[in-house]
């Protein structure tokens, strides 16, 4: 590994002057297990890690029914998946948290730092997408709100300015009648980058969708929504023909790259059939609420 340095931060404001006086080589250690990685194979130069751990805000997890779910930056994907509200509220949340790495990653990572290392095949991106969250993001110019499905740039990279750090993400409550739901596909059981992951969030009044939001990855430079999905289901009864045209608006979405874990063909073909998926258990969860 490289030589760098480490800093203990224990308020939001020193964390914020640690990272400007690292400058462009100032990283935040959340849970550490991308960025770490990324250091010891020189794929990114460190020269400063400065721990968010220690501060209250970034490690709070807070839930009311009117104003909806607060996570803090760097709560560990255990406490995610494993706290009733969740569970119950937010169950697509709750299923891509739980199936990042194995049970030593979830002590560790955070979804504050999935989303900063901008990974197009993040697992967690396309549910916080499809979910409305929003980044709320604290620098040397004071605080700002970024809607995640705006906060990454491309491949590792983010909307972040020199000093600045996620300090919290905010799920607004679901309406009424809203079901979520989250998959991928991976080659192997668990433990896996994603080929492709999707996920939506839909309101129904009856049988009419009158609400939608559908996002995939790792067919892209970033995770994306998929408006015309989302536009193929509102107004409409949910039927098979709307179902199967949702699907393919997101195929026709896809610009997947080819690699040694699936071709172009595959990927925009389960691009297709995941979003299908994840509309009808959204369906089911909605009845259901």
């Amino acid at each position: 590994m490289q030589a760098l340095r480490y800093a203990r931060a224990t308020s939001i404001d020193e964390a914020m002057r640690m990272l400007q006086e690292g400058g462009e080589t100032a990283r935040v250690l959340a849970g550490g297990t991308d960025v770490i990685v990324q250091a010891r194979e020189r794929r990114r130069v460190i020269g400063l890690f400065v721990d968010i751990k220690h501060i209250p805000e970034v490690m709070a997890l807070e839930y009311d029914p009117q104003r909806g779910l607060r996570i803090g930056s760097a709560v560990p994907l255990y406490r995610v998946y494993g706290d009733a509200n969740v569970q119950r509220v937010y169950p697509a949340l709750r299923a891509a948290a739980h199936v990042i790495g194995g049970k030593a990653i979830q002590g560790r990572a955070s979804l504050g730092g999935n989303l900063s290392n901008a990974s197009p095949a993040a697992d967690s991106i396309p549910t916080m997408m499809a979910s409305e969250a929003v980044a709320e993001i604290a620098g040397p110019n004071g605080r700002r709100d970024v809607r995640v499905n705006e906060f990454c740039t491309g491949p590792g990279r983010n909307v972040l300015q020199p000093g600045e750090f996620v300090v919290t993400l905010r799920f607004p409550q679901p309406a009424p009648h809203t079901g979520q739901a989250w998959e991928r596909f991976i080659p192997r059981n668990e433990m896996d980058i994603a080929v492709v992951n999707a996920a939506c969030a839909l309101t129904l009044s009856g049988d009419t969708v009158t609400a939608a939001r559908i996002a995939i990855g790792a067919v892209a430079p970033t995770a994306i929504m998929v408006p015309a999905a989302a536009e193929a289901l509102v107004g409409r009864r949910l039927t098979d023909d709307t179902i199967a045209a949702a699907g393919a608006a997101a195929k026709d979405a896809a610009i997947p790259i080819e690699d040694m874990r699936g071709t172009v063909r595959q990927r925009k073909h389960l691009a297709d059939v995941l979003v299908q998926r994840v509309v009808r258990a959204a369906a089911e969860k909605a009845r259901g609420n």
